[in-house]
This record gives C-alpha cells, sequence and structure tokens, in this order.
C-alpha cells in the first residue's frame, strides 16, 4: 500500500495512472479525467479521486444514493447541486446529498480540479430519463446549464 504519492506540477501523480473519466457506455461527459489517489486496500474504506475537467468540458449529469464531498483543487467552474447552479472556485467544498442531480463545468479557460471523496462501497450513478430532463428543465438557470 503506497503511503505518500506525490503530485507533480501538472496535477498528475507519481505512479497513479491517469484513468478516462467513466468507462460505462451511454455517459455524457466531455473533457473529464479521473486519478484515483487512495490505496486500494479493504483497510480504507473511502476513495479520494481527482477529476480534471479541461475548459469547455462537463461531467456526467447523474445521482445516486450515497453522499460525498467535493473540494475544488484548481481553476474554476460551475456546479449544478440539486436545482442550484454555484460558481466555484479554489478550495470551495461541495456536499452533495443523496439522489441529488449534480454535474460540474469547467466555465472558464483553465481546468476545474476537484478532489472528490466518497465510500469504496457505493452505488452505480444513475442517469436522467427524459422526464427527468423535464422536470430539472423547469428551472431556466438548471436547464441553460445542464449537458447530456
Amino acid at each position: 500500500m503506497k503511503t505518500f504519492v506525490r503530485r507533480r506540477e501538472d496535477f498528475t501523480w507519481d505512479g497513479v495512472p491517469l484513468l478516462a473519466y467513466k468507462e460505462e457506455p451511454g455517459t455524457h461527459f466531455r473533457q473529464v479525467t479521473r486519478q484515483v489517489l487512495s490505496p486500494d486496500s479493504a483497510d480504507f474504506p473511502a476513495e479520494l479521486r481527482y477529476f480534471e475537467v479541461a475548459p469547455g468540458g462537463h461531467s456526467t449529469l447523474e445521482r445516486h444514493q450515497h453522499v460525498h464531498m467535493a473540494l475544488i483543487g484548481r481553476g474554476a467552474g460551475h456546479c449544478l447541486v440539486g436545482d442550484e447552479v454555484f460558481a466555484v472556485g479554489a478550495l470551495d467544498a461541495v456536499m452533495i446529498p443523496p439522489l441529488t442531480w449534480h454535474q460540474f463545468r469547467a466555465t472558464g479557460s483553465e481546468p476545474l480540479g476537484f478532489f472528490c471523496v466518497v465510500s469504496r462501497d457505493r452505488d452505480r450513478p444513475r442517469l436522467p430519463t427524459e422526464d427527468d430532463l423535464k422536470a430539472l428543465g423547469a428551472n431556466p438557470a438548471v436547464k441553460d446549464f445542464i449537458r447530456v
């Protein structure tokens, strides 16, 4: 088990693979990478992950049963949590409650990087149905923000 990983200047970490954001088919995202910084051990019940969204990119619009927390590490952008869109920047913290629609977008000229802490044992994300999108679209700010 690694007890220390060194960050490089480009926000990658020594010995940590740079992965595609999602492997599941049918997910809709643009220009996002993922790195898992926590040890792969049954003794450690959570994962610490770093996601980076390139300028103009966005994460998947999704929700799930598990709660998680994101800490913005660099850049600026916006995030949807439920029916609110927030401007976010370095060191802002975002709590995402269970079954809450959420999505991150890099709306500036630099990447939006954020750390995410989540339970190792968790349910799979759920994507929106047409009815979900219609309900979300009832809020004009949310309708203008989301990307699918």
